[in-house]
């Protein structure tokens, strides 16, 4: 009579799912060395802890991170634009550090893949979500604080948001087009617009298309390398057409 195999849970699962995917590419990434245990801990979601006898989660990594990167924006911010008042400078610092602004820089270095997630979240796209995406973004940036020190995490923080940090003042404050989109119809007493998207091209180059409909008419289309970007040039463009 054959025994039904036990699941393996707690160190062993811990240390098998973190060895089954190479993060060599996302260490190159960031440009700085973590170990393992340090980057398998900031990999961790608590769905995956939970699910395997409650191992350590990166919540902790994901706090200290969030001090890190907010400091390391703002001096930045601060040293770029001298001329800008207070007011600008922090609004600016909040959208470049927002949920959305760290998803961005984590699709950029292709994190999603590498975090550890439970079969639940697993199951429902929990590797491109922005909120699991941008926490596991600022534990990886505590866990480079933790090994190393303050430098060296705000250096990879300024390398990976240079960009947005660059274009800050030169396209305006960066507008979260969802949320304004929201509020306008709210405020014009309409249904809350609904998002339809669309994916094409090769797995390697795909393209998504949004459209954003308001009481079932279509007032926006979006193009972009993801469904976010996308979602949002239509609410941009709805929100212009409604405004």
């Amino acid at each position: 009579m054959s025994r039904k195999k036990q699941r393996v849970t707690g160190e062993e699962a811990w240390g098998a799912a973190f060895a089954a995917v190479d993060h060599a590419p996302l260490l190159q990434h960031l440009g700085v060395e973590l170990d393992d245990d340090n980057l398998r801990h900031a990999l961790t979601h608590r769905s995956f802890a939970n699910e395997n006898g409650m191992l350590p989660n990166n919540e902790r990594l994901e706090f200290l991170g969030d001090s890190v990167l907010g400091l390391s924006v703002a001096t930045k911010l601060y040293e770029q634009y001298p001329d800008r008042p207070e007011s600008d400078i922090s609004k600016m610092r909040a959208s470049i550090v927002s949920r959305y602004g760290l998803a961005d820089i984590a699709r950029e270095i292709d994190l999603g893949q590498h975090i550890l997630l439970g079969k639940g979240e697993d199951s429902t796209d929990g590797r491109n979500k922005d909120s699991i995406l941008a926490d596991t973004t600022e534990a990886l940036f505590g866990a480079i604080y933790r090994q190393h020190d303050f430098e060296t995490a705000r250096d990879v923080i300024l390398r990976l948001f240079k960009h947005k940090i660059d274009n800050a003042s030169a396209r305006g404050l960066h507008q979260d087009w969802k949320t304004t989109l929201q509020e306008k119809v709210a405020e014009k007493k309409l249904p809350a617009p609904v998002y339809e998207s669309e994916v094409s091209g090769p797995d390697h180059d795909q393209v998504f298309t949004s459209h954003v409909l308001i009481d079932g008419v279509k007032r926006g289309t979006g193009t972009g390398q993801n469904k976010k970007l996308a979602e949002q040039q239509a609410a941009h463009e709805a929100f212009l057409a409604i405004r």
